[in-house]
């Protein structure tokens, strides 16, 4: 599966689970970027951004793709990363993305937003 196609199951497993405020950040033109896009969207609450990041996990298994290479923040709840490698997904609750303002820091990337 390409990183563009993946991009777009995260995002279908985002809104299945009515995340909001999301944003897919091309990153492929910047020099040393981490990975060739970010998916970012907010959660109201922990249980909503664990279950956003659960029907992330099941959406990309059931595109025939695999678990995420890495995943963090899950015991935590404010942040949570799952690094696709070439698509790292980022969920937040809405005052820590604004805190950590993760698309002012890539302000170079092609944004396009949804929902």
């Amino acid at each position: 599966m390409t990183a563009e196609e993946l991009s777009k199951v995260i995002i279908n497993g985002m809104e299945e689970k009515k995340a909001s405020n999301i944003v897919l950040m091309d990153l492929r033109h910047i020099k040393d970027s981490v990975s060739d896009f970010f998916v970012i969207c907010s959660g109201n609450s922990d249980t909503q951004i664990e279950a956003i990041s659960d029907s992330i996990e099941e959406q990309v298994i059931k595109a025939g793709d695999e678990n995420p290479w890495r995943s963090e923040g899950k015991n935590s709840k404010n942040w949570i990363l799952m690094d696709y490698v070439n698509v790292v997904a980022h969920i937040f609750l809405k005052e820590k993305r604004e805190f950590y303002g993760l698309e002012d820091l890539w302000g170079d990337a092609k944004i396009t937003h949804f929902g």
